[in-house]
């Protein structure tokens, strides 16, 4: 087994640390905020993820939390970089974590493989190894090991990965990295490392394209009567477009899709190229989050002053407290400009979104937010949500409006016990 330091102990790096000492690996995970590696030795882990307490706890042995860099990088065999890289006004992907790394590298103290498991435009890695080149670290190699983890499910999507990617020019430095998951057992694919870098962008801009395609569908579904769950299922069966990600809504978010949809767009752009495709996927994508203003306009009326609106989810997706993109932030933003009373609600995530939309009344449970509301709108689909007390609900909302921004809800039921229902695209329910 081999020595890893994970540098950033955020989302990726705590799930990277805890699934990598599952395999039987001894982990230092390093980061420079004090108080979270505090909360973290003391067995307290500062993000939500299934699993992901249970999973440190298990391996607690094998894991090291520390903010001490130089002892953290020197200890260190393998050196996973799992910093985060936002995305800058421009679009362009923040890099300022990966160079502030690459600076506390040890001058010369054995070595050691630094591998990017941070989400980086094309051509970084090249960059980094002529960085490191310039500065004389030929004891420093490197490679590229993009992470394809979804949240809610992340544990999982490492440990039984669709496939693991690594990317390195030295392919004794690329056998090195996949000997890492050789327990794991799972398909791999050793590449150059600027393929690998692409393979991230380019799979999360498909992605992204699929839902905004399917949201483009369910638009045109509801002006002509077709019902989009079901055109979704004729083309999934399709195995050349299969049936992942044509889950019509109001829109994606996360920490992944936008940015690297934005990035990836940006890096064709700053070649020369205009990325024709993405724009409008982004578009799309912003409109979607928008078109639910117009669907309670047209049951409530044009003036939504002073009416209350239910809001029920505030997270990107369910089993997360991740906000950052989430609809729920647009939608409560567009309505509280109209003048409306937003009343939000999420099982995880209302702390995290407080700060972001100070003007929005925030419930304890789904049912006291739906008191004496003139419409509900479903923006995630927690599991708490699908197995409400409706008939309940109806009573004590002032008006059974209800809009399923995830078409999650069973349309009939609910228009059995009384709901105006409404969900994207779906036949069931319009007038």
């Amino acid at each position: 087994m081999s020595r890893l330091t994970v540098v950033g102990a955020g989302y990726v790096g705590l799930v990277t640390a805890a699934c990598m000492a599952e395999l039987g690996h001894e982990i230092i995970a390093m980061d420079l905020d004090g108080q979270k590696i505090a909360l973290l030795r003391q067995g307290q882990v500062p993000i939500y993820e299934p699993g992901l307490a249970e999973l440190i706890a298990a391996n607690h042995d094998r894991i090291e939390f520390t903010t001490e860099q130089a002892y953290a990088y020197r200890t260190g065999e393998f050196i996973f970089l799992c910093v985060d890289t936002p995305p800058t006004p421009s679009g362009d992907a923040d890099l300022s974590r990966i160079w502030q790394a690459i600076d506390d590298l040890p001058p010369d103290e054995g070595e050691h493989i630094l591998v990017t498991k941070s989400t980086v435009p094309v051509g970084t890695g090249a960059l980094v190894q002529a960085e490191l080149a310039q500065r004389g670290y030929r004891h420093i190699s490197y490679a590229s090991n993009p992470e394809f983890l979804r949240e809610g499910t992340a544990i999982d999507d490492f440990m039984r990965a669709d496939r693991i990617v690594v990317g390195a020019d030295d392919p004794a430095v690329a056998e090195r990295v996949a000997g890492l998951y050789e327990k794991l057992d799972r398909p791999m694919l050793i590449t150059d490392v600027a393929s690998a870098e692409m393979i991230k962008y380019a799979s999360n801009a498909f992605l992204a394209t699929k839902i905004s395609f399917i949201n483009e569908i369910a638009n045109v579904c509801e002006v002509t009567g077709a019902d989009v769950t079901v055109v979704a299922r004729g083309m999934g069966m399709d195995r050349r477009i299969g049936p992942h990600f044509l889950q019509a809504g109001i829109g994606y978010g996360g920490s992944c899709f936008p940015k690297d949809v934005s990035a990836l767009k940006q890096i064709a752009g700053n070649s020369g190229y205009h990325f024709q495709l993405l724009s409008a996927v982004i578009e799309v994508n912003e409109l979607q989050k928008r078109r639910v203003i117009g669907k309670l306009k047209r049951h409530l009326g044009d003036e939504l002053r002073g009416r209350r609106i239910a809001l029920l989810g505030l997270s990107f997706k369910p089993n997360t407290d991740d906000i950052r993109e989430a609809s729920s932030i647009v939608l409560a933003g567009r309505l509280l400009a109209e003048g409306a009373v937003v009343v939000g609600y999420d099982p995880i995530a209302m702390d995290n979104i407080r700060a972001l939309l100070p003007k929005v009344i925030f419930a304890p449970s789904a049912a006291v937010a739906l008191e004496g509301a003139e419409a509900c709108v479903l923006v995630t689909e927690w599991r708490e949500f699908l197995d409400l007390d409706w008939a309940a609900a109806k009573q004590a909302m002032a008006r059974p409006l209800l809009i399923d921004g995830r078409n999650a809800l069973d349309a009939g039921s609910l228009m059995d016990l009384g709901f105006t229902y409404e969900g994207v695209g779906a036949r069931v329910g319009r007038t």
